[in-house]
């Protein structure tokens, strides 16, 4: 065994609270976090949780908001000591998606912040005891109790839910720790003094960022709620070397004032995760982070700790990037057989550790020995760089065409007037379906004609690919983790045409 490997995250935790206790590990707000406060938190919580009746393996919901990101991360830290499985819930989910959770999970106890507002009753169900850190009191900074073991499950993570019932993905301690490292010369983020983000808590990428916290020279700055103007600010206050966000934080960051006077020139990374990357919104962070390198971070709920690291070339906008390597994706028809360079096909990654599987199912359409299908479509080109074309399910086959809702976006972002966009298919008598689009204007401006984006569209589209419903509207639908809610548009869309009204559309000259 490597011994600069830990195989769990309490293993990380507690040698880095050996080797530098009084590091800062999170900020987040006015709460300061370091490596020995968290051992010695995580560990009083942990006796608690035992004293409370935790038996190995049982499930405990973590339910806290971005502004209490150290006590959730002292919190996740206590279950996986206690010998429990976190199930991390945002406190941004509507009560009948945590009480989904709570149900699916089997979680018997559940551990929150306290104060107000405090867990509605909607979504304690039956059986489920609550806690709070305050439940600690009293007990020993470091119990007695026995070492992870890696092959046994560490969490419980649901996926967003935008298409149906969000399903519980579980991972092993072994598959949590994985590209961790005890070595302290070779932890990531060194070029940064600190790294950013805002993500919330039950969101693979909010999962990353903890892990991120436990395992990277920079210190984690976790801001309580995201804002342009407070996000840029904390970039100058803390020396941020490192920004990660999700395409919703950028299209919005972009769209705002607070980048005008901005000294970013100290950021040296944007990792954009969680969604796909609009081209126009790629190029627009190169421009406004002149030393940053723009990175797109290919993974899933389901894959992770897999991943495919994209380094975005303003040179071939047209893609997200060039895989450093190849060996762990690739590319296959329906029935699984891999596609030579240029082909389009269905994507899979593979795991490099234990694989994580749904709760209570081994799906094989999705999990198929180390790899896991990722739901999406794409083509390697003969260059090396991935091209996404779209979510399989986000597919328009509009007549004899297939639609890439992707294409469609990134054509529509492209547009001066257009700071947001979701493009999805709606039902149609003769052509089975058609492309419609939710467009948010820029801010201040009069959104562009019928005629007008009709015109500029056929500059990057082809005619079947324009949309033939455009509604304006002044935000999208998004979840808690930054992805559209297509689901909602679509229902608006439709609502809006059963009930003869008439939205915009690019084959019309009027609005």
């Amino acid at each position: 065994m490597n011994r600069a490997v830990p195989t769990s995250l309490p293993q990380l935790l507690a040698h880095r609270a050996a080797a530098h206790p009084g590091r800062t590990a999170v900020v987040n707000g006015a709460d300061r976090l370091d490596f020995g406060a968290w051992q010695a938190r995580s560990g009083a919580l942990a006796a608690a949780l035992r004293a409370a009746g935790l038996r190995p393996g049982d499930r405990v919901a973590l339910r806290h908001g971005t502004a209490d990101w150290a006590a959730y991360a002292v919190a996740h830290l206590a279950v996986l000591r206690a010998g429990g499985v976190a199930v991390p819930l945002s406190d941004r989910l509507a009560p009948a998606v945590t009480a989904h959770a709570l149900a699916d999970s089997g979680a018997a106890l559940l551990l929150h912040t306290g104060g107000a507002p405090d867990v509605p009753g909607a979504v304690n169900a039956p059986g489920v005891r609550t806690l709070t850190e305050a439940d600690a009191a009293g007990h020993p900074a470091e119990p007695d109790l026995p070492p992870a073991d890696p092959g046994a499950p560490a969490q419980i993570l649901y996926t967003s839910g935008t298409t149906g019932t969000p399903k519980g993905v579980t991972a092993t301690h072994a598959n949590l720790a994985y590209g961790c490292t005890l070595d302290e010369r070779r932890r990531p983020l060194r070029h940064s003094q600190a790294f950013l983000h805002a993500f919330p808590v039950g969101t693979n990428a909010g999962q990353t960022m903890l892990v991120n916290a436990l395992n990277a020279h920079a210190t984690c700055v976790a801001a309580p709620q995201f804002t342009p103007l407070r996000f840029v600010r904390l970039i100058a206050e803390h020396g941020i070397g490192s920004v990660f966000l999700v395409p919703a934080m950028a299209i919005e960051l972009l769209a705002s004032a607070a980048l005008a006077k901005a000294d970013l020139g100290g950021v040296r990374l944007v990792g954009s995760t969680a969604a796909a990357l609009p081209q126009p919104v790629a190029l627009a962070l190169s421009r406004a982070f002149p030393r940053a390198q723009i990175t797109n971070y290919y993974t899933s709920t389901e894959a992770a700790p897999a991943q495919i690291t994209l380094l975005f070339d303003p040179e071939h906008p047209d893609s997200p990037g060039q895989p450093a390597s190849l060996a762990d994706l690739r590319i296959t028809d329906a029935d699984g057989r891999p596609l030579p360079p240029g082909e389009p096909g269905e994507l899979w990654l593979r795991s490099p550790t234990a694989p994580r599987g749904y709760l209570g199912e081994r799906d094989r359409a999705v999990f198929q020995g180390a790899w896991v299908r990722m739901g999406d479509l794409g083509r390697i080109d003969a260059d090396g760089f991935l091209h996404l074309l779209d979510r399989e399910k986000d597919v328009v086959k509009s007549g004899a065409h297939k639609v890439s809702t992707l294409q469609v976006e990134n054509a529509l972002h492209a547009h001066p007037l257009i700071a947001d966009a979701a493009a999805f298919g709606v039902p149609h008598p003769v052509l089975g379906a058609v492309v419609a689009a939710v467009l948010v204007p820029v801010p201040g401006s009069e959104p562009p004609t019928a005629a007008e984006l009709r015109t500029f569209l056929l500059g990057h589209l082809a005619a079947h690919e324009l949309p033939a419903t455009v509604l304006f509207r002044e935000a999208l639908p998004r979840n808690e983790g930054g992805k559209v809610l297509k689901r909602e548009l679509r229902r608006l869309v439709t609502q809006r045409s059963t009930a003869g009204e008439t939205p915009t559309t690019t084959s019309e000259a009027t609005r």
